[in-house]
């Protein structure tokens, strides 16, 4: 068994984030974490709503009636095509909580039904007057998905030719798309999710013979509303359901940037599970991890969504601090890396 090195997460993480997975349109994440489930030769499966599913079983005789879940969902935020213009301009609006100003002008790659177009997300020139709509985002009003569009420089014939059509998905291109690596930091677009995938694929690696049953869930469609946990917890007996997630870092919240993961308290859905909570610290203190506590705003997860939504009867969310949150973000190696050894150490316990 591989230790699970600053090295080996940043190469796991670069891996996914280059597999697209725009809400809806997962199907090339889908297929890496098949082969990469597939060589480890663990049960796994692929359920109708997507989810990409992995089982460990449990050793106690009521192993399934105890049940823990553990979800990293591997969708991303993007864009979504309104319509396609006649002179190779495509309209696009947001898919999940995407913000033009943050992707700024650069490659972006539509993923249409036969082949990936790459264009330039666009917003305009500078050099105007207040003729031109363009001077309004020049004097501090923000630019919006209404304001913006894809330059393709293709016809409209050769687009539809290419499968781009209303409902086609847009995500940042994989032109620039490769994470940086900063000393012991990973810089990255879509860290959210892929580093808590990457995290479930240590798992899957290292948790062998957990009291109970396991499920590590790679959660479809969660950037739209957790569809593939609620999908999921629905159907499946659980007594527990942990989200593993991005912390965002701000002065509102007393989180720290650095190596110690964050254990929410609650979020914009709900309270988490305060036993669930006390039993994850004192596995971080049998572990020699440090945690740090919050309750944060504006936020959500497949745990707490799915609790809210009385799937579960008990949920957390264990999280690593980010910089620029659905932007191009940062994040501690070492904060991913605790969330992996701690949740080894609950499961084994």
């Amino acid at each position: 068994m591989q230790l699970w090195t600053h090295d080996r997460l940043f190469s796991t993480i670069e891996a996914l984030v280059m597999q697209h997975s725009p809400s809806g349109m997962e199907a090339e994440i889908n297929r890496y974490l098949l082969e990469q489930l597939a060589a480890l030769g663990v049960e796994h499966w692929q359920d109708e709503a997507d989810n990409i599913i992995v089982r460990i079983p449990g050793t106690r005789p009521d192993a399934a009636a105890g049940a823990v879940a553990i979800t990293g969902h591997k969708d991303e935020i993007g864009g979504i095509v309104k319509a396609v213009g006649e002179v190779g301009r495509v309209s696009v609006r947001r898919l999940g909580g995407a913000f033009p100003w943050v992707y700024g002008e650069g490659v972006v790659d539509l993923l249409g039904d036969r082949e990936t177009v790459s264009g330039i997300l666009s917003f305009g020139s500078r050099h105007v007057s207040h003729e031109s709509p363009q001077k309004l985002q020049q004097d501090g009003q923000a630019v919006r998905w209404e304001d913006a569009w894809v330059e393709t420089k293709q016809s409209a014939a050769a687009l539809t030719a290419a499968g781009i059509r209303p409902g086609t998905r847009m995500v940042v291109g994989k032109h620039r798309k490769q994470p940086l690596r900063m000393g012991d930091y990973i810089a990255s677009y879509t860290l959210d999710n892929k580093a808590s995938v990457a995290i479930l694929l240590g798992l899957a690696e290292q948790v062998t013979a957990p009291p109970v049953d396991v499920y590590l869930v790679a959660s479809a469609k969660e950037e739209v509303g957790a569809i593939g946990a609620l999908f999921f917890s629905q159907r499946q007996r659980l007594s527990q359901l942990i989200a593993l997630e991005i912390c965002p870092l701000s002065a509102e919240y007393p989180i720290q940037p650095g190596p110690a993961p964050v254990l929410l308290s609650q979020d914009g859905y709900g309270l988490y599970d305060e036993g669930l909570n006390q039993a994850l610290l004192a596995a971080a203190d049998r572990a020699n991890l440090p945690v740090q506590v919050a309750t944060i705003s504006g936020f959500g997860s497949d745990a707490s969504i799915a609790m809210k939504f009385g799937h579960v009867a008990k949920a957390a969310c264990l999280s690593f601090p980010t910089e620029n949150t659905h932007g191009f973000e940062i994040a501690h190696l070492g904060a991913i890396a605790s969330c992996l050894q701690l949740l080894v150490r609950y499961l084994k316990d």
